[in-house]
């Protein structure tokens, strides 16, 4: 079940959709590598681990059904490449998406009996993946339920370095990714080929960054120290299609909305905050530490919403844009973290009496 392919390699060839060269890739163009003698940014991370997983789900109970790393030197040239399926222990979920049938993972060794060459794979590196924070968070969680902790310190999202780059695409997919750089998809949704399309795309991304000079957004992996697969007391239902969860619904908050944030203010119970993009902290976390605090979590941007978490707000994001044209405040999520310590409390005035007396209830 595991592949290792631990020969030396050169760069990693991009290859063209169509017998014209792409423009980009050729010497000049705009993702050409630097010169030679171009002096690398020195605060540039010494190695990455290009990573991508398979799984049964989206939800914290699902598990991981394949995985494959991809090892890159400090100027993005690959070393070697990693590939396993993984016996998830319970139904496969969606196998029209990952094409992993029960009977294909039956054999396959469970997480655990992985652990260790997956973990010195990715030791001393950047994880690098596309939508870091899920990869990470289907990784961390495994590791937790084997009772280790993965060897990461830190993520690298090329959504969020693509938009940081100021890429024209017309949307954030791998595939619009690959299209640009000219990297030709075999097999989409299978973690060997995803993992090997992201590797060759994320080169020419980090010549450019080092060219322009740019600050890689590199984020802290924060490990799960902790796991239960247990089922939460309280008689809490999730919803399920053959183990394909929903993602995770809140109850109402039980305050009034007082209206947006005021810079130099306090957060006050009620006020609704939306998130976007890539957080240190698993997002479900930090949107669990917003709603216990008496804050609405909402999931998109409108004219109540009281102010926007982002890590990126020059990205150009759907939330972001939107929260630029009304005006929203935007916090990032070291300030939003700093103010979730002392919240006030709801407004007790007419609107608020009553409600503000409850306390928020967590769903379970």
């Amino acid at each position: 079940m595991l592949e290792d392919h631990t020969a030396p390699a050169a760069r990693l060839p991009v290859q063209q959709t169509s017998p014209q060269p792409d423009p980009r890739l050729v010497p000049g163009g705009p993702a050409a590598a630097p010169p030679a003698e171009a002096a690398w940014p020195e605060s540039y991370p010494e190695g990455y681990a290009v990573v991508d997983v398979e799984t049964t789900g989206l939800a914290p109970g699902d598990r991981i059904v394949s995985a494959a790393v991809y090892r890159l030197t400090a100027r993005g040239e690959v070393e070697d490449h990693w590939y396993t399926l993984v016996n998830p222990e319970r139904d496969p979920g969606p196998t029209w998406l990952h094409g992993l049938t029960a009977e294909m993972l039956a054999d396959a060794p469970v997480f655990a009996e992985v652990a260790g060459e997956f973990a010195a794979r990715l030791a001393g590196r950047v994880l690098v993946a596309h939508n870091a924070v899920f990869d990470w968070t289907m990784i961390a969680r495994e590791y937790a339920r084997a009772s280790r902790t993965a060897p990461v310190e830190q993520r690298l999202c090329t959504i969020l370095l693509a938009k940081a780059l100021g890429l024209p695409l017309p949307n954030h997919k791998l595939e619009s990714l690959a299209a640009y750089f000219g990297v030709e998809q075999r097999r989409a949704h299978h973690a060997l080929d995803d993992a090997r399309v992201l590797a060759e795309a994320f080169r020419p991304s980090l010549h450019r960054a080092a060219r322009q000079r740019l600050p890689l957004p590199l984020l802290v992996c924060r490990p799960i120290t902790e796991w239960s697969d247990a089922p939460p007391s309280g008689g809490g239902r999730t919803a399920r299609w053959g183990g394909w969860r929903q993602p995770k619904r809140r109850p109402a908050c039980p305050y009034p909305n007082p209206g947006r944030f005021e810079a130099g203010g306090r957060l006050r119970q009620g006020m609704r905050v939306a998130f976007s993009g890539d957080t240190s902290v698993d997002r479900e976390l930090l949107e669990d530490q917003a709603f216990e605090a008496g804050l609405h979590v909402a999931s998109s941007v409108s004219r109540l919403t009281s102010l926007l978490v982002t890590n990126y707000p020059e990205a150009a994001t759907g939330k972001v844009t939107r929260a630029r044209e009304l005006g929203t405040p935007i916090l990032d999520e070291a300030a939003f973290t700093q103010l979730l310590r002392d919240v006030a409390p709801a407004d007790p005035g007419p609107a608020g009496r009553g409600a503000a007396a409850a306390p928020p209830v967590r769903e379970v």
